[in-house]
């Protein structure tokens, strides 16, 4: 997998703020890949980012991975549906413009000639 994509992803996730959740197909829509790409990078590299903030297009997590997030929402106000699936998305989703405004300064502050990336 091309690592500098990899890398993008991360960076979208690490940028989302605590309390707040992004789908995969707003990462995707960020960075002009699929969803199911950005589920691939997560699957296999996310481990050390906010991955708890990262739903499915209605705010829900699978199973395994809601029952490992709850305590993490829980911690950022997050809270779970009644269907218990997920989260609300439309009252958690970030702010887009400012995530894709963060995103564009984070990724040409490591893209400066001279910056050990």
């Amino acid at each position: 997998m091309d690592e500098s994509l990899v890398e993008r992803v991360l960076v979208a996730v690490e940028l989302i703020p605590a309390g707040r959740v992004a789908s995969y197909g707003d990462i995707a829509g960020l960075l002009g890949i699929g969803p199911r790409q950005v589920g691939a990078i997560m699957r296999h590299h996310g481990a050390g980012v906010p991955w708890w903030r990262v739903t499915s297009h209605a705010g829900d997590l699978p199973a395994p991975l809601l029952r490992r997030a709850a305590d993490r929402w829980a911690e950022e106000g997050i809270t779970v549906k009644p269907n218990g699936l997920g989260c609300r998305i439309n009252q958690y989703r970030l702010d887009l413009v400012a995530w894709a405004d963060a995103w564009d300064r984070a990724i040409a502050a490591q893209e400066k000639p001279g910056n050990p990336s």
